[in-house]
């Protein structure tokens, strides 16, 4: 590694007395700087080794590339004379910078993030046993096991594998939040499968119950209690966790160590249990019903506004880091209405993104950009974006605006069509695959706007402005 290449990065990023804590990831060095006015974006991008920069979360990362990003960390840490940082230890660097807002979007973030490749696994797999299954697919108004009925427990198989996650979700979310809040994450585990006890009213079953008046209840001391599940929710199970873990650390500051094993974990389940059930549980229930309802009433009445409007704002969120939120919203519709029709959008705007890079790809003379244009494209046709969005769109601003007006067009065609999907999946071209089959043409559809629109007019745009 050339040492002098190492040591622009160290001026780019303000010199070695501006960073606070430095580690990377795969492909990027991921810095927390003491003062972000010092960075020299275009010296940076300047750099042959350099495929980009943003900044995200309260760090600023620069894209290197899988291999080379450990050797120029392993020399940046020499030149600047700091330590060798973790990735919590920068994430709590980080944590520092960012006003309770972004922090409350980055909590989030922290505790859905992790689960995500398992609920990504269930959405393909959920798209096998559809292809399997679906009617009309490949014959008239038959599917493949109809025809094929050696392959229907096959698909059988494929379907429970693909529902636990679902099913299960809250024991997937109390790991995660409990972690992220700084309890035990196996007592999180426990706190999500006791919401979802078999001995519990199934959550999909409460309207019918509650509209035959069947809902059971436990009587204690006079108090009636609910007795349901909370199967696909998650607001009950963030903010349980959330008690879960502030009532296990204070009990472990005032439990003397010999006791703990036996007294911390009992009382702090059993007391949020309670509450979960009582308080917590019902009120968050009404709560996420009715975001849920907010969101299909705009989507079945107004579709079009619904469809322009998150087409519009969700690259834009992706900048913030605000598309977090809407990952929670996704779950919850999934498990409250079987289907979500937000994240088709999300896997429209990603294809939208990638197609703008790779016009530039086209349109550019320089060769650095063209090799990270192809590359980034890819990336974002496969459901990563932040190389397309940072590394090229958002450098030249017009590419970015471009894939925006593409994303809005190709959402508001199959939001008129309702192409909806049964879970989250892979944030690109694979996507379709999560969409209902009945729903694959117009969302083929919006796929092809998705990527002629951004395309044809980033191409025109770069060739008026001449571009690199």
């Amino acid at each position: 590694m050339d040492k002098k290449v190492v040591e622009q990065i160290l001026e780019g990023i303000g010199g070695k007395e501006n960073i606070a804590s430095a580690t990377h990831c795969v492909t990027r060095l991921r810095l927390v700087l003491h003062d972000d006015a010092k960075i020299n974006k275009e010296q940076l991008e300047s750099l042959e080794l350099v495929k980009g920069t943003f900044s995200t979360n309260g760090q600023f990362q620069v894209v290197i590339g899988q291999g080379t990003v450990d050797k120029v960390y392993q020399q940046l840490i020499q030149l600047a004379g700091v330590g060798e940082s973790s990735k919590e230890e920068t994430k709590a660097a980080a944590e520092k910078k960012l006003n309770p807002f972004q922090r409350a979007i980055k909590t989030l973030a922290d505790i859905f993030i992790p689960i995500l490749p398992a609920i990504v696994t269930a959405g393909l797999l959920m798209g096998i046993n559809n292809i399997l299954t679906g009617a009309g697919i490949f014959y008239d108004d038959q599917s493949i096991v109809d025809v094929h009925t050696q392959w229907a427990d096959f698909a059988s198989i494929i379907n429970l594998i693909a529902n636990t996650a679902f099913v299960f979700l809250p024991g997937l979310i109390g790991w995660s939040a409990v972690k992220k809040f700084g309890g035990n994450p196996l007592l999180g585990i426990v706190l999500g499968l006791m919401l979802v006890h078999p001995d519990l009213l199934n959550a999909w079953a409460y309207g019918a119950a509650k509209e035959a008046g069947t809902i059971p209840y436990w009587n204690i001391f006079g108090i009636e209690i609910a007795k349901m599940g909370y199967q696909g929710q998650v607001l009950p199970i963030l903010i349980a966790s959330y008690f879960l873990a502030r009532m296990e650390i204070v009990l472990r500051k005032r439990i003397p160590d010999a006791f703990q094993l036996l007294l911390v974990a009992p009382i702090a389940l059993l007391i949020t249990g309670f509450l979960a059930f009582i308080v917590i549980g019902p009120i968050t229930f009404a709560i996420g019903n009715g975001i849920t309802d907010t969101f299909v009433w705009i989507f079945d009445r107004f579709a079009v506004i619904g469809g322009l409007l998150y087409g519009l704002i969700y690259a834009p969120l992706v900048i913030t880091g605000m598309h977090h939120t809407f990952l929670a919203v996704d779950i919850q519709l999934i498990g409250t209405v079987g289907f979500t029709f937000l994240w088709p959008i999300l896997a429209l705007s990603n294809i939208a993104q990638g197609s703008a890079a790779l016009a530039m790809m086209f349109a550019t003379k320089d060769e650095k950009l063209k090799g990270l244009s192809l590359t980034s494209s890819i990336s974002a046709y496969l459901g990563i974006t932040e190389p397309a969005m940072f590394g090229v769109n958002l450098r030249f601003k017009f590419p970015f605006i471009c894939a925006v007006i593409g994303s809005a067009i190709a959402a508001v065609v199959i939001t008129i069509n309702k192409a909806v999907a049964f879970s989250i999946g892979v944030g690109g071209l694979p996507g379709i695959f999560s969409i209902i089959p009945e729903k694959w043409l117009p969302f083929f559809f919006g796929m092809l706007i998705a990527i002629i629109v951004p395309f044809v007019l980033t191409f025109i745009i770069a060739k008026i402005k001449k571009t690199a």
